[in-house]
């Protein structure tokens, strides 16, 4: 709309731009032929009343006094030639004279020869002013041509100028109304067909897979926006029903995932015991001095493999078990530093700038975190020459920030993102659930876990858990 509105605007102007000029140019073109058509007038009356002969010598003397009075009658200066084009006589004043041809060109002269209606019109220009001259044939009363009138016009446009102005001022001021109520109609239209669409976009924006969206409902929508929310509704209809599918999909999925993990875990340490009692059923003899010996070895093997089933079944235990929100207000620089009192390797380094760094956690999964987090640097040291790991504790902010670094053989870049994936693990042994389940602790604190590694130099985990507030 305000487009169109400026567009019209620039469109009226020019036009009555031209139209005015297009006006004034035939206004004075009118007015020269009727000012020359009244001059032959005056001349051919003049021409009959004298008492000389009618030809081009006698000009001067008939128009001696003559022309002074048609030219005051006519309210118009103009020349008279004759057909060689000198000057014969001229009503301008002798002051003015020096701006009068005293002898018409040869092409003027040869131009109103050739011209059909024997007249000619051209522009000149005076001093700087443009004017028109016209030039044709002053006749005996038998036609024939005995001289040339010349008539210059002078157009003034002052009056024609100053009309234009005033009209271009008050159309700019009607136009700039209009240009003022079009941007107020267009600001109130396109927020009222806008209206729908921000709150469809605003929909759309929320829209998430992993909760429950919203249908849209629009008071009075127009045809095509009711088309647009009915596909969208149909759309979270589809999307939740998709949601559901996939969420069953999933638990199903991981629980098989689960159990076949379970499953290989635990057939590791049954082959060893069912190869153990075959042995023993086949060599055993109650006469043989050492049966003993062989009964005691044999029950410290089918214990070692019993144990082994206990750890794997605590392992899936701790990892299922979701660990509790405490909200035990405990020192992490202390249970930090006493976590690591377990671990016998003279490798392992504690620092902390603080003595004290006050958070609500839970002691026992704190301490779990930590020593699965120093587990994992000292089986990344194995072949070292000389192995270091750091534990530090230090203030991040509103954090409470925990960093294990080694110097062991880093995480290649291809896994990084997988690490924390229960059941994956780049040990040849081991379940692949540490780093799991303290992502889930972490989580359930509200903080959060990440690494840094190069291959070849070295990891770092850093831990973050929200400070405590402090009590006024």
């Amino acid at each position: 709309m305000i487009l169109l509105v400026l567009i019209a605007s620039v469109l009226i102007a020019g036009v009555t731009i031209y139209q005015y000029r297009e006006q004034s140019r035939d206004y004075h073109q009118e007015r020269l032929e009727r000012k020359e058509e009244q001059v032959k007038q005056s001349i051919a009356y003049t021409l009959q009343e004298t008492t000389y002969p009618v030809i081009t010598e006698n000009l001067g003397l008939i128009f001696k006094d003559e022309i002074y009075r048609i030219a005051d009658v006519q309210n118009v200066n103009f020349n008279i030639y004759d057909l060689e084009g000198q000057l014969i006589k001229s009503s301008r004043p002798k002051f003015y004279n020096d701006s009068i041809s005293e002898c018409l060109s040869a092409e003027v002269l040869n131009a109103l020869k050739e011209s059909a209606d024997k007249r000619l019109v051209e522009d000149n220009l005076a001093a700087g002013d443009k004017y028109q001259a016209s030039y044709t044939y002053i006749t005996d009363p038998k036609f024939k041509p005995i001289g040339i009138l010349n008539l210059p016009y002078y157009e003034d446009n002052s009056f024609n100028s100053m009309e234009l102005r005033e009209f271009l001022f008050r159309l700019g001021g009607v136009y700039l109304l209009m240009f003022i109520i079009a941007i107020v109609l267009a600001y109130f239209i396109s927020k009222y067909i806008t209206r729908s669409l921000a709150t469809i976009s605003e929909k759309l924006h929320q829209t998430n897979i992993a909760k429950r969206n919203e249908k849209i409902f629009v008071k009075n929508p127009s045809e095509e926006i009711v088309k647009l929310i009915d596909s969208y509704n149909s759309m979270i209809d589809q999307l939740e029903q998709s949601a559901v599918k996939l969420a069953r999909s999933e638990r199903e999925q991981a629980w098989r995932e689960m159990a076949k993990q379970v499953a290989h875990e635990i057939k590791n340490p049954l082959t060893p015991m069912r190869l153990t009692v075959q042995s023993f059923q086949r060599k055993f003899n109650p006469a043989d001095p050492e049966a003993s010996k062989k009964i005691e070895e044999f029950s410290h093997t089918l214990i070692q493999q019993i144990d082994t089933m206990s750890s794997i079944a605590a392992a899936f235990s701790n990892f299922a078990e979701m660990p509790a929100q405490q909200n035990e207000t405990l020192n992490v620089v202390k249970t930090v530093k006493l976590a690591l009192d377990i671990f016998n390797e003279n490798y392992i380094h504690f620092i902390s700038e603080e003595e004290e760094i006050i958070a609500k956690l839970d002691r026992t999964q704190l301490i779990r975190v930590v020593t699965n987090l120093v587990k994992n640097a000292i089986q990344a040291v194995p072949d070292v020459p000389s192995p270091r790991i750091l534990v530090s504790v230090a203030s991040e902010g509103d954090y409470v920030k925990i960093s294990v670094a080694d110097n062991g053989i880093g995480i290649p870049d291809e896994v990084k993102e997988k690490v924390f994936e229960p059941k994956f693990t780049t040990k040849s042994s081991g379940m692949g659930l540490g780093l799991g389940m303290v992502k889930t602790i972490v989580e359930t604190y509200k903080g959060s876990i990440s690494l840094t590694s190069q291959p070849g130099k070295g990891t770092v985990f850093t831990v973050l858990f929200p400070k405590a507030n402090k009590t006024p």
